[in-house]
Order: C-alpha cells, then structure tokens, then sequence
C-alpha cells in the first residue's frame, strides 16, 4: 500500500510540474536563439556545400565529355583493327569488291556515327607504281593517284567506302602533305594508330577542321620488332577521315549537356560550340561559374580541351539556395516560437484529454487480457476435450472392420480408411491446437543442451527409415531445452512428411553470435515458393492436398509463435531453387 502511495505521489509531482509549463520560460528562448544560431550556421555550411557540389558536378561533366570523346575515337580506332585483320586473313591484300563488301558489313552510318568512312592506302614504291595502277584500273579504268609531289614514295587512297561522298579523296596521295604524311610515316614506325594534325578533308565542302587515323598493316600479319623492320615490311594502313564538327556533334550531343567544349591541336582550333547550333541548356554563360583546361593525348597528338559552363549549367545549380534556406530558417525560427506559445496554451486541455486517454486505454488493455485468457483456455479445453469423442469414433470404427471385414465390398473399405484417416488427422490437429495453446502459459529456463544429440533423438523417435539423415553442428549450448525441442521437432517432421522423394538429408546448422543463437534448418526436398512463404506461416494452412500430406497445418505457425514468444525471429529463407530454409534467430536470455 506504501508503494501504490508512493507511486501516485510521484504521478502527482509530474503532473504539476507539466501543469507549471503552461507559460513561455526561459528554456523555450533558449530553444529559439539555438535555432537562430543553427540556422545561420546551416546557411554558412549550405553555401560552401553548393560550391563544392557544383565544382564536383562540373568536374563529372568535364571527366564525361573527354571520356566520351576518347571512348567514341577508340571504337573507331577498333574498327581500323579489325580492318587490319581483314586484311590480314586475306594474305595482306584486298581488291575493290572484298572491300567494298566488307566496309558494307561494318554498317558505318549506324554502328560508328561521325565517321566520314573508312578506306585503305597502300605504300607504293616508284617502281611498284606501273603494276599497282594496272591492278586497279583492270577494274577502275579511271583510277589515278593526285596530286604530283616530290616525294620517293606513294601513299594513295586505294579504297574508302562509302565512295560516294569521298569520291574526291579516292586516289589522293598523302605524301603530299606534311601532317598527312608524317602521320602515316609514324603510324607505319610506331606500328599503332596515329592521327594526322588538323587538316581540311578534300571531300569537305565547308572546309572545316578535321584529320584522319591511320592503323598500320605488315606484311605475314605481324608487326615487326624494330623500326627498320617495320619500315621494311609495311604494306599500307586502314584509315579513317573526320570531319571534327560532324564527330563531336555525334559524340557530345549539346543538348544533353550543359558545360561548352573548344578543342585545339597546338594552334589550331578542331572544334568550338561557339561555332555550332546548340541546344537550351548550352547557351553560353558570359560569366562562366567554372572553366577548366585538360591535355589529352590522342593516338600521337595532344588536344587541349578547353570546358566551361553553361547557361544551363547556372539555370540547374541551385547558386541561390543558400539565401533561400537562410530566409526559410529564419521563417521557421519565427514560427517555432508561435508554436511555444501555442503548446503552452494548449498544454493543460491536451493533459486532460490524456487523462481520459488513459482510462479509455487501461480499460481496453484489462478487456484484451481477458480476452487472451478465454481464448487460450477455450483452445485448451476444446483440443482436450474432443479427443474422447475421436478416440471412441476410432474405437467403433475398428470394430466394424473387425466384425464385417468378408462382407464389405471394396468401395466401403476405402471409405472406412478414408474415415481413419479424418480421425487420425483430427487427432493430430487437436494435439498441435493443444501444444500451440500452451505455448506462453510456462516459463524455461536455460539448461545445457547437445543440438546434436537432440537430433538424433528426434529422427529415432520420429521412426523413419534410414534413407533421412541429418547432419547437426556439434554444439553445446544453454538455451530452453522443451521450447527448442518442440521447434526442431516440428521442424524434422514437416520436411520428412513433405518431402518429394524417399530419402533426403536435413542439415540443422549453428552459429553462435554477440547476442543470440542462430539456427540454420536446410533440406533438400520440393521447397515453398517465395510467394507462398505468408501462407506457411498461418495457422492450419498447407500447400497440398490435405489428401495426400497428413498434418494439421500447424507445424509452422506453432515455431514461429514458439520462437518470438521468446523474443526471437522465424523465416524462410527466399530466392532457393530447391528445398527450404528455415532461419532462426534465439537471443541470449
């Protein structure tokens, strides 16, 4: 009685002192002038927070654009390869029809967009000139190498497909131009790809920047070991012509970015969005928030990469945010003191409301025990009662088969074993509703238990065959012997009873962790679809024919109540293709 006094005079003191906060005090100005300080300090952090994200945002597009652009030209360089090979297969020769055959195989315009087209130069030497011109005009009577020059070799295009808007280019001799030829001289020494410098395409009406990639080809299909070698044996290069503004509007599509790209070789500018239509969010920014200025080697030149950004750029990068957060916190400053004054005036009305509350819910709570109890004691009493009845139904149901078993036909045997059956599964449903009623009405304490031999024990009196066995962790532990029995117990007898097939092995894993038991029961029979897992789970729920597997429905509803009635957790394990995975979690008690 002094502790019930006790209590309620501590209920009381709480209450007064929830009473006094009915009024503003000094911790509710606290409480705003921290917010206010908070607020400005969101402000400062928020403000080089944007700065930062956008540098690194920046950053990304910039690291975009010139991964694009090296990914775009190694694809391209991947095709001469495989031109190379071609070749190559073909004992280092290739006539106009294999080529022209082969280059349409390559579907240029859709596999390798921006490419202008994609031919072969052969190396001439002044006295294979006179045979090399026979060859191709035996089936390209107006085949001619252009323009004169001075060199003491020969370098002309001898194939480019598609041949129509390259017509121009059949036949040009790249010796006579200096970054042409040095390119291909170098390609043929390095004996790797090479790009040209800048240079205007004689197929280019516009006359705009562009330069071509070589990929070299020996003779035996090998590239030789030294220079000299090299300088030996070469027989020509497949090559590549770029018009630069129709490669970087293919491979930087303006209006998916929004940072503007100007690239240049030495002096020379390749490439200017300033010189390009562009889209809505690329329109140039006179005042640029970040620029950056990045060297790229490429295939034996270096392109200066010259990015800022964009108009866009600007438009998406949320500069103003800081100003606007520190307008709202001051907002919210403002309006948490209208919510003090509000909670204070409205502080006494919600006690009294929590008063009433609290009845209302002590009320319920005595209502719910009650009628938790009733329903434990009504499936207790109903699953012990009604066996006296089953058994006697059982009883007589045997003493007509003894008395009448010669004068039955067949079809009344079946029905007097389909009747069994129904008492014999009646049984076992009143003994699992009897068990499962049980569960929480008695408390274990731990005792050392062997997993293993616990196992044993429940396959020997389980009474199956040889054909199932199960492998157990060997393992001591203290934990509820009867609770931990009932659950392994129900476990064996479900996957023996559905299994699929007359053997099978069941695995009963252990792991100790920092604050439980886990326990991993496996098999290796037909498993539960991850959609079904639910339904398991219930109670009186099976996943075949109650005529063909004899059980209550029961077993797993029954562990998984056992298992969290002792604060653990019960699952089936998803995404197996075969067999079930029962996976337990015991906590330390």
């Amino acid at each position: 009685m002094a502790d019930v006094d006790q209590t309620d005079s501590i209920e009381m003191e709480r209450r007064g002192q929830l009473v006094r906060r009915g009024s503003l005090r000094w911790v509710h100005w606290v409480v705003v002038l921290l917010s206010v300080l908070l607020t400005l300090g969101i402000w400062y952090f928020s403000k080089n927070q944007v700065v930062q994200k956008n540098q690194e945002k920046f950053d990304r597009q910039v690291d975009q654009v010139i991964g694009l652009v090296e990914e775009r030209m190694h694809l391209y360089e991947n095709a001469l390869s495989s031109g190379v090979a071609f070749i190559d297969a073909n004992g280092g020769e290739t006539n106009y029809e294999q080529w022209l055959a082969y280059a349409n195989s390559l579907r240029i315009d859709q596999v390798y967009p921006g490419i202008n087209g994609i031919g072969v130069i052969y190396n001439i030497a002044p006295d294979q000139l006179e045979s090399y011109l026979a060859r191709e005009r035996a089936s390209r009577p107006n085949y001619r190498i252009h323009p004169e020059h001075d060199k003491a070799e020969y370098w002309p295009i001898t194939y480019i497909e598609p041949a129509g808007p390259n017509a121009k280019a059949i036949g040009l001799d790249m010796a006579f131009e200096e970054n042409r030829y040095t390119a291909v001289k170098k390609a043929r020494d390095t004996g790797g790809a090479q790009m040209t410098g800048p240079i205007v395409l004689v197929q280019d009406a516009k006359k705009t920047p562009g330069f071509l990639l070589y990929t070299p080809f020996y003779r035996d299909g090998k590239k030789p070991e030294t220079v000299d070698a090299r300088q030996a044996n070469i027989i020509g290069v497949t090559y590549a012509p770029f018009i630069m503004s129709k490669l970087m509007l293919g491979t930087l599509a303006s209006e998916k970015r929004q940072v503007r790209v100007r690239i240049s070789d030495k002096d020379a500018v390749l490439y200017d969005d300033n010189d390009q239509e562009i889209g809505v969010l690329n329109i140039r920014d006179m005042s640029p928030l970040f620029t950056k200025v990045v060297d790229v080697e490429m295939y034996g030149r270096i392109w200066h990469f010259d990015i800022e950004t964009s108009q866009g750029f600007r438009n998406n990068s949320s500069i103003e945010q800081p100003f606007w957060i520190l307008i709202g916190g001051l907002i919210m400053n403002a309006l948490l003191l209208g919510v003090f004054i509000l909670l204070t005036r409205a502080n006494r009305s919600a006690l009294n409301y929590a008063d009433q509350m609290t009845l209302a819910l002590k009320e319920k709570s005595q209502n719910l025990i009650k009628s938790n109890h009733d329903l434990e004691q009504f499936a207790y009493v109903a699953s012990h009662d009604l066996k006296a009845p089953l058994n006697s139904i059982n009883q007589v149901i045997s003493w007509i088969e003894e008395d009448c078993d010669d004068l039955l036909p067949e079809k009344s045997k079946e029905h007097i074993d389909m009747i069994k059956n129904r008492c014999q599964r009646m049984m076992t449903l009143l003994k699992d509703l009897l068990e499962y009623s049980r569960v929480g009405r008695f408390e274990y304490s731990n005792e050392p238990v062997s997993l293993q031999k616990m196992a044993t024990d429940i396959m020997f009196l389980h009474g199956t065959d040889q054909n199932f066995s199960c492998e157990v962790t060997d393992v001591n532990i203290n934990i509820p012997r009867m609770p931990l029995d009932i659950v392994l117990r129900n476990l064996i007898s479900n996957t023996i009873k559905h299994h699929d097939q007359d053997s099978g092995v069941i695995k009963v894993t252990y792991t100790e962790q920092s604050d439980g038991h886990s326990f991993r029961i496996e098999d290796d029979g037909p498993g539960i679809p991850d959609d079904l897992h639910d339904k398991a789970l219930q109670m009186f729920q099976t996943l075949q024919p109650r005529d063909k597997v004899e059980g209550s429905g029961m077993g797993l509803a029954m562990v998984k109540k056992i298992v969290e009635h002792h604060k653990g957790t019960f699952e089936l394990e998803k995404g197996r293709e075969r067999g079930t995975c029962c996976i337990i979690f015991w906590p330390f008690e």
